[in-house]
């Protein structure tokens, strides 16, 4: 005990000098007696593991659909139900960090994640799956949240670029990985083995912060005070939650393939989650003891931060699913190569990430958000303007381009989320950010899927309507065709199937084509909300520009 005390006491002193910037002190720490950087180094390894498993289960759909014998419909509510229990969860895991304790949830929800992968693996039938993956996703929805608020605690404001470099590595390269790793694990093995690739990481996780996490006093007091007068639920708080974000995230999911509020569902669905928000933000702002601090937004630099976090989820889910679906659709890739095609953006950034982590304790980080923004659009741009005879390394080259200013987003935007809020409201604070990413990147990908779709059929009735033999180009492509053609014997290979085929081919190419441009004119537009935050520093001042 004399030792942790004295270690703690010389970081206090090294902080209050100049590494944490006007007298931070680490009470809060989830370091103990550790180095800071071997605790970001085991936390993040749960968390590795939630955020890849949002991405890496979507590869093996076809092969659990034939495994369990249903259709590739039913199968999907495999994703559906994961995506919905991690909505609900996430926005009350800071008030469930802070009633139950950190450490000791941070342990739970490390055991029931692992726990479920294992049932989700060894699942005999498609009811038994959901309701396993349900489990995960409660299990991995406050996985992200506490290790924010860990590393928000943690670091002196100087100090927290580099630590969100670290989690940022995380969140931004596991759902890159998650495609390709699910790729490779269908292609030499069976799918059961993407959820069971969790349970010996997950064992090794909760020992290893079991041992080296520490739950400072100061966290231990906040409970105690919290439960005082014994513990308040705010039922009402958590039902709201519960409706709203599960049936918005069941309206954003299964939209596209229920023909959106031409279905009884989703239409019940979207009613019901804009009422239940609605309500939510009234009831939680007028509570005594909300589930979800929606007070939050009152700090001009957390609203508009969490705003830019949903365009950065937006940009990284919507393009890290669009990228794979072309490669595969246009050119016929398999699903390891598809997501191998990720990888260049992935290398870019881990290279990216300790720059990004450096810059953000110097400089104004809106003076790196603002060009990180500027830089996505004209990525997208230059994807804009691919065609359907790319090679791998032109489509590799097209995301290494965008995943060179990814950290340049995300790195900057968790450093200034915490400038200007008390300590205490770390946890409420991260949970939100999660929300603002998750359902950000959501919305991307449905908003990307049913673009495509609508692109698709758009394009193939302009393309027809230009086949006709009163066009000289046509009949001599036809007689090209048949003298190619003919001499196969494949009665299916007619010119006027090839033909088809091409119009099919080109017609999705162009779809792509116009969802990048306008995933660009939404990060255009949404580009001038950075200047709109208060202050763009992190490492000056009382708890670095204003935190106290």
């Amino acid at each position: 005990m004399a030792a942790t005390g004295a270690a703690k006491g010389k970081r206090k002193a090294a902080s209050a000098k100049g590494g944490g910037g006007g007298g931070w002190d680490d009470s809060r720490s989830a370091a103990g007696r550790y180095s800071p950087w071997l605790i970001v180094a085991i936390i993040s390894i749960p968390t590795f593991m939630e955020v890849l498993d949002t991405s890496i289960a979507n590869v093996a759909l076809d092969h659990i659909a034939g495994g369990l014998s249903v259709s590739n419909d039913q199968a999907t509510w495999v994703l559906t139900s994961y995506l919905v229990a991690n909505a609900i969860v996430i926005p009350i895991s800071g008030w469930l960090s802070d009633a139950i304790g950190r450490k000791r949830y941070f342990l739970i929800s490390i055991a029931l994640f692992t726990a479920s992968s294992l049932a989700c693996g060894l699942a005999p039938n498609l009811s038994t799956l959901v309701i396993a993956r349900i489990l995960q996703g409660i299990g991995g929805g406050g996985l992200a949240p506490v290790e924010q608020s860990m590393l928000a605690d943690t670091f002196p404001p100087k100090q927290r670029g580099m630590a969100f470099a670290a989690f940022a590595i995380v969140v931004v390269v596991g759902p890159v990985l998650g495609p390709t790793l699910g790729g490779w694990i269908v292609d030499y093995s069976t799918w059961h083995w993407v959820f069971l690739i969790n349970v010996p990481i997950g064992v090794l996780a909760w020992f290893l912060a079991e041992l080296f996490v520490d739950e400072p006093d100061a966290v231990k007091k906040d409970r105690e005070d919290k439960l005082k007068h014994g513990l308040r639920i705010d039922y009402i708080g958590v039902a709201l939650v519960a409706l709203g974000l599960g049936f918005l995230e069941i309206t954003f999911d299964r939209g596209e393939r229920e023909d959106w509020f031409s279905s009884p569902l989703i239409l019940g669905s979207a009613i019901i989650a804009a009422v239940s928000l609605i309500s939510l933000l009234v009831w939680e702002w007028n509570h005594k003891d909300p589930v979800v601090d929606v007070k939050l937004l009152k700090n001009r630099n957390f609203a508009f931060t969490l705003l830019v976090m949903a365009i950065t989820g937006l940009i990284l889910y919507g393009t890290t699913q669009l990228i794979p679906q072309l490669l595969q659709q246009v050119l016929g890739y398999s699903s390891l190569d598809a997501g191998l095609a990720l990888t260049a953006g992935g290398v870019a950034t881990l290279v990216a990430v300790p720059f990004a982590g450096r810059l953000s304790g110097v400089v104004d980080v809106r003076f790196l958000l603002f060009p990180a923004l500027m830089v996505q659009a004209a990525a997208l741009w230059n994807m804009s303007h691919l065609s359907a005879d790319i090679s791998f390394w032109d489509a590799a080259t097209a995301r290494l381009y965008q995943a060179m200013a990814l950290p340049f987003l995300f790195v900057p935007i968790n450093a200034i989320a915490y400038v200007g809020l008390k300590r205490s409201q770390t946890a409420q604070a991260s949970a939100l950010l999660n929300v603002a990413r998750n359902l950000g990147g959501t919305l991307g990908i449905s908003m990307s899927q049913t673009l495509l779709q609508n692109g698709m059929q758009t394009h193939q009735t302009e393309l027809v309507q230009r086949l006709s033999p009163i066009e000289p180009n046509y009949n001599e492509w036809i007689a090209t065709a048949r003298n190619v053609v003919g001499g196969i014997g494949d009665p299916a290979m007619t010119p006027m199937a090839v033909l088809y085929s091409q119009v099919q081919r080109q017609a999705t190419m162009l779809a792509f084509l116009d969802v990048f441009r306008t995933l660009m004119f939404v990060v255009i537009l949404a580009s001038p909300a950075v200047f709109l935050m208060k202050s763009g520093k992190t490492g000056g001042g009382a708890e670095g520009g204003g935190m106290h």
